[in-house]
């Protein structure tokens, strides 16, 4: 017998059984049958293992053991959705994206959407190289990860190898769910076996993903439902094509999905799911509503945080009465006070809520809130709970009211509260604990400097301890220093310190985000240091130079000089260069340069590039004041055509005459 050719045979019978069983609900052997056939499989590549498929369909029943999750950064970004709540809030939307079309297309074709089920579960980027799966990400904060391969591996609805046509390289989207049938059958299982059942099917999901036995992952019966592709060079024209493709290469895609010409008929998609929603063999919390033409989302593009071409339409939240006990006020990093209600524990969508944000002065006088009142609390957007009322007829006698604090409740200073704004904050920025151990956690936050080892409660000890009280002081820390701290042993001190020795070579952007100034997220960042090549050229900046600047704004300036002349922290920048971290951009000079060749261009970058990734590129050309494009248009100045540019691109770019560069010609405009 040829073992190898036998291994190839069962693999890609096996694989095709477990596609007609799973995926199309029509088997066409019995159970027996095919677990005498895996059984063969599995007997061959114990006695071969040199011939064993990494995809094997034998991985299906798990068995490997992964002691820690590796972060993973994904190639692409898994951003989140805008919410709406009405159908008003959807029109507006369009109306929003017709608006921004239309400014770049004179005969913009009239838009369609693809509207689809908004799963309730744990969303995974998975990637797959000439139709094999190569790795699965979980999407963490949308930039990075944790890699759970081994574990998605077992989820019989997720292809190993795809079948079909399919793109040589992509990766697809899609949320882990587990469905209210194997919930149901989980569940009577650990009350059978005297353990406590787990409370909904959402944190179940998650939960088992990130479980280290895999075997236990497959017994957990998981599904994955597949909801978009992202790669280099998308191929489809349409969402609602790319859908009904991933389907014909394997992927579990469900029937539940409507072609919308309208509002009128995204609305009659949205009534007729919330109505039937709970016929459904899982938890679905409302509809995703995009646009269908894929070249219209790539000329839509993406806010910081959200595609502009699609929305979320979010069911009703679940609303229950508790009764209020106490509240607490809290001290941010920014030193911001925030009022937080504790509740008498109660149920409310699958999860116990005890606490809830009352959000700030004005919301907790609006509310008009006493002790001991009877409140209503709904999770907003399902998410966070939030108190939305108060039963007054059922308030307490001589019930007092809960009032603002006028001191901060952790170091006694007086609050103050800015002119414009909802909230009330400690002014005392060097000396309130709360103030400190959020700053420094922040900083070392993996959005920022990426600390490892440097986790809150850590931080939280090193300031307790006398051993830190600003950023600075962490490029300080001696083995000494760590070595006598409660749980803190040779390695993990060891960690600590390559974990802050690494954090010197992260980029100007990341540092500047990781100083915590106020206003100051990652987008923002971003600008300031390609518009600032230096901290010193931006510690300079005044409010008009920086409000002039492309979504800064007046408040952003003003926030951006203030943190600049305080002494204190210009003394800790100073620290913090002498420590070595950077604090210039190192791609290129000061962007926006008047003499730049792109300077106010609008630029579309397409294909592969040998010297520079595209992101590099990106950057390059935004640093010299270029305006990036995802899709070209009559409006197009240059398209920088690396290899293997899509033949369509080419050609657009051609009959509109828009001038085409090689990567060679655009590097030579740029001086490099």
């Amino acid at each position: 017998m040829d073992v190898q050719k036998r291994i190839e045979e069962l693999t890609h019978e096996l694989n095709q059984h477990n596609h007609r069983y799973y995926i199309e609900d029509h088997p066409t052997i019995s159970d027996i049958e095919f677990d005498r056939l895996l059984d063969e499989l599995r007997d061959l590549e114990l006695a071969y293992p040199q011939y064993a498929d990494p995809n094997s369909p034998t991985v299906r029943v798990g068995g490997g053991v992964t002691k820690v999750f590796e972060t993973s950064e994904h190639r692409f970004p898994m951003y989140s959705l805008d919410n709406s709540y009405s159908i008003l809030e959807i029109k507006e939307w369009i109306e929003r994206a017709e608006k921004r079309l239309k400014s770049e297309n004179s005969n913009l074709e009239a838009l369609q959407f693809c509207c689809e089920l908004k799963y309730d579960g744990a969303s995974v980027s998975i990637t797959y190289e000439n139709g094999s799966l190569i790795r699965a990400v979980t999407r963490g904060d949308g930039v990075m990860g944790d890699e759970i391969t081994n574990n998605i591996r077992t989820i019989t609805s997720v292809p190993l190898q795809l079948s079909g046509s399919y793109p040589e390289n992509f990766d697809i989207r899609g949320e882990v769910i587990l469905s209210k049938s194997s919930f149901e059958r989980l569940n009577k299982e650990r009350l059978s076996s005297g353990l406590p059942a787990f409370m909904n099917p959402r944190n179940t999901a998650s939960g088992t993903l990130k479980m280290q036995d895999s075997k236990e992952v497959a017994s957990r019966k998981l599904d994955c439902f597949l909801y978009g592709m992202v790669m280099d060079e998308n191929p489809y024209n349409s969402q609602y094509a790319m859908l009904a493709s991933a389907r014909s290469m394997g992927f579990y895609v469900p029937n539940h999905t409507a072609l919308c010409n309208s509002a009128d008929e995204i609305d009659e998609f949205i009534n007729y799911w919330r109505d039937h929603r709970h016929e459904l063999d899982y938890e679905i919390d409302g509809i995703v509503i995009k646009v269908d033409q894929i070249n219209l989302q790539e000329q839509l593009g993406f806010t910081a945080k959200a595609p502009r071409w699609a929305i979320a339409y979010k069911f009703p939240a679940e609303e229950v009465s508790t009764r209020l006990v106490t509240v607490d006020f809290q001290v941010g990093r920014t030193g911001a006070v925030t009022p937080v209600a504790n509740l008498e524990p109660v149920l409310l969508g699958g999860t116990i809520v005890k606490r809830a944000s009352l959000h700030n002065a004005d919301q907790l006088e609006k509310l008009d809130l006493h002790f001991g009142d009877t409140v209503l609390v709904e999770k907003g957007g399902e998410i966070i709970p939030k108190i939305n009322g108060v039963q007054v007829d059922l308030r307490p006698k001589e019930a007092q009211k809960v009032s603002f604090l006028t001191h901060c409740p952790q170091c006694n200073s007086v609050l103050i509260r800015v002119p414009g704004e909802a909230a009330y904050y400690c002014p005392n920025t060097n000396n309130c604990s709360p103030q400190i151990i959020g700053r420094i956690q922040h900083f070392a936050s993996r959005k920022a400097m990426d600390i490892e080892g440097l986790g809150d409660e850590t931080v939280a000890l090193l300031v307790q301890e006398n051993r830190i009280r600003r950023i600075s002081d962490l490029y300080r820390l001696t083995y000494n220093d760590l070595i006598t701290l409660d749980r803190m042993a040779d390695v993990s001190v060891a960690n600590l310190l390559s974990g802050i020795a690494k954090s010197k070579s992260k980029s100007f952007e990341r540092v500047l985000y990781g100083l915590g100034i106020r206003m100051v997220g990652e987008t923002v960042a971003k600008k300031l240091t390609r518009s600032f090549g230096t901290i010193e050229e931006l510690s300079r900046a005044t409010v008009a130079s920086l409000a002039e600047l492309p979504d800064i704004g007046e408040k952003i300036a003003e926030s951006v000089v203030s943190y600049f002349s305080n002494a204190d922290h210009r003394l800790m920048i100073e620290e913090l260069r002498g420590f070595g971290l950077k604090l210039v951009n190192e791609i290129t000079a000061k962007p926006e340069s008047e003499t730049s060749e792109f300077n106010g261009k609008k630029v579309v970058i397409s294909g592969v590039f040998s010297r520079f990734s595209r992101e590099e590129l990106k950057e390059l050309l935004e640093n010299n004041g270029a305006m990036l494009q995802g899709s070209i248009s009559s409006k197009t100045d240059f398209v920088v055509a690396g290899e293997n540019m899509g033949p369509a691109k080419l050609a657009k770019a051609t009959e509109l005459g828009v001038s085409i560069l090689s990567e060679v010609e655009l590097l030579s405009l740029l001086n490099i």
